[in-house]
């Protein structure tokens, strides 16, 4: 069975860690990164099969590395999902409208964000494929 690798774009450590720690007792790789250009780094190098960024970041922010990801062949194929404090009326809309494949707000549900995430593999790397 192949397990997805999941990059985290993080720069908040506690945030970080909880992701980190929910996928991987869910199960899956991770991958982590500090900030935006580490990140593009890592997933250049790792071809991740997902990929999870903050908005507000040092270095690069999350909009700058979608803009980055989807540019950029074979990168572009890749999923990223903001998962980010920034959770005003319009922030989801600006971030789709920003090439992010998805959007979950801060703070996370614990008990749903494995779920949330999994939504955005394809079904033969998710651990719970039933859920479609």
């Amino acid at each position: 069975m192949t397990i997805a690798r999941i990059l985290i774009i993080e720069d908040n450590q506690f945030n970080h860690e909880l992701i980190e720690y929910l996928l991987t007792q869910a199960g899956y790789q991770t991958l982590s990164a500090w900030d935006g250009l580490e990140g593009l780094d890592v997933a250049c190098e790792s071809l991740p099969d997902l990929i999870l960024c903050d908005l507000k970041m040092p270095v690069m922010n999350g909009y700058e590395v979608v803009q980055r990801i989807k540019t950029e062949s074979p990168l572009n194929l890749i999923p990223i999902v903001a998962v980010t404090a920034s959770s005003m009326s319009g922030d989801s809309e600006k971030a789709f409208s920003a090439g992010f494949d998805g959007y979950i707000a801060k703070p996370i549900e614990p008990r749903l964000f494995v779920e949330q995430i999994e939504v955005f593999l394809p079904s033969h790397l998710r651990l719970n494929p039933a859920k479609d």
